[in-house]
């Protein structure tokens, strides 16, 4: 594959896995339980179905995937549900607004990591979008922003910087084995909820229901986000990554008719905007280099 069609492939995968996280205030709405219940059945029922899949399409090796998962498969997993932790942590801290904020800055530490861990130099245009998306969650959350807990917040910052601590590891462990690692994180995730949740309580209807929120929202995420981080720079996989934030009241409007307020659909359009422009302009740059030497290369035959 040719490194468009890479880059092409990576918007791709990026962008399905923010639509699949975008859904969890959806499945929130829709089973009304506490959030550590919420969590401890969505991480075992993503491992279930990251297992059949495993047995299914790799039968053979699925028990050695997961013994070669080494240092950076480990650390992926436990990053992974260390971020889970914290970020429901510090929900009972600081307000949404505060953790919605600190979270829209995930590209810049990502670009700063990348920088430091890969020496990934990220475009203007990237560091623009950037700036603008990071707008856009700040009108989101709008005069909310005022509020807040400084533990709470530290612990936002915590799971942002191991959000963009995951951005890197994909990017620099390209041989991770991509099903082993998210199943258990998603175990992981479990484990660390199971003491606090009331885990009898869902019926079987709502079962059915955190079956799908386990298997569309954290496993087929995981799953998509990680393939597509391998195959863009830390910065534009964070920037992308970032549409989950205005599509999940699109979500609860379309299905419980809650209206965005006018905050929510400003910062909406401002993300949007800033992923598209980078999105184009990042393509036409990367075609302009192989017309530039292609014309270099036809004037040195003449």
């Amino acid at each position: 594959m040719t490194p468009a069609g890479q880059y092409r492939l990576g918007l791709m995968l990026v962008t399905g896995s923010a639509i699949a996280w975008s859904t969890a205030g959806y499945f929130t709405r829709l089973v009304p339980l506490d959030a550590w219940t919420l969590l401890f059945w969505r991480g075992v029922f993503a491992t279930f179905g990251l297992l059949v899949f495993l047995g299914v399409t790799r039968p053979r090796d699925a028990l050695r995937q997961f013994r070669s998962l080494g240092l950076s498969g480990w650390l992926f997993a436990v990053l992974s549900a260390c971020g889970m932790i914290l970020y429901i942590t510090s929900l009972t801290l600081t307000t949404v607004a505060h953790v919605a904020i600190i979270y829209g800055t995930v590209p810049f530490l990502a670009a700063g990591l990348g920088l430091l861990v890969l020496r990934e130099i990220p475009s203007r245009t990237a560091i623009l979008a950037s700036l603008v998306a990071l707008a856009g969650v700040m009108a989101m959350v709008g005069s909310g922003a005022a509020e807040g807990d400084l533990l709470g917040d530290a612990l936002a910052f915590g799971m942002t910087l191991v959000m963009a601590g995951i951005i890197v590891i994909c990017r620099h462990s390209r041989t991770i084995p991509i099903l082993p690692a998210a199943c258990l994180s998603a175990l992981l995730s479990a484990l660390a909820c199971w003491p606090l949740s009331t885990a009898l309580a869902p019926t079987f209807e709502q079962l059915g229901c955190l079956a799908l929120f386990g298997l569309i929202n954290l496993a087929l995420g995981i799953v998509l986000f990680t393939l597509g981080s391998r195959l863009l720079p830390a910065i534009e996989t964070a920037l992308i990554g970032s549409l989950d934030a205005p599509l999940a009241p699109v979500w609860v409007w379309l299905a419980f008719g809650e209206t965005p307020g006018i905050n929510t659909i400003l910062g909406g359009i401002l993300v949007f905007g800033a992923v598209l422009a980078n999105v184009v302009l990042g393509a036409r740059s990367r075609k302009a280099v192989p017309d530039a030497r292609l014309g270099v290369a036809e004037s040195g035959m003449d």
